[in-house]
């Protein structure tokens, strides 16, 4: 997915892990227009916790969200850094998820797709 106001381009690709269960491992690759790269093992999906949602913070940040992990990508060195959820920012600006459709395939969803999923409490 392209964030064109940060200029970077986020994927999440997901691999499985088990043959017979829903275990994934998430990699996130981010790239800045030519400028920098990284990749960052996610939190993995052990059973229907695989969905990240992505927000626009303040300062540039971009923020990717599981159900247990927050990630803090810095956009002009695509840094990404573990934070714990009580430090961010709560003025953000949802822009998508990845998650898996009806078919139970990934894929992103913009917000225009699909609203705002909040995570379950546990």
């Amino acid at each position: 997915m392209e964030i064109s106001s940060a200029q970077l381009r986020l994927t999440i690709v997901r691999t499985a892990t088990d043959p017979f269960l829903p275990r994934f491992n998430l990699t996130l690759n981010v790239n800045g227009s030519g400028r920098c790269s990284s990749t960052t093992e996610l939190f993995p999906d052990t059973g229907h916790v695989g969905r990240r949602n992505i927000y626009y913070a303040p300062r540039h940040m971009i923020y990717v969200i599981g159900q247990y992990d927050a990630r803090v990508i810095d956009s002009q060195s695509c840094h990404a850094s573990l934070a714990e959820f009580r430090h961010l920012e709560r003025d953000v600006i949802f822009i998508g998820s990845f998650d898996q459709n009806d078919d139970r395939r990934w894929t992103y969803f913009s917000a225009a797709q699909r609203s705002e999923l909040p995570f379950e409490k546990r």
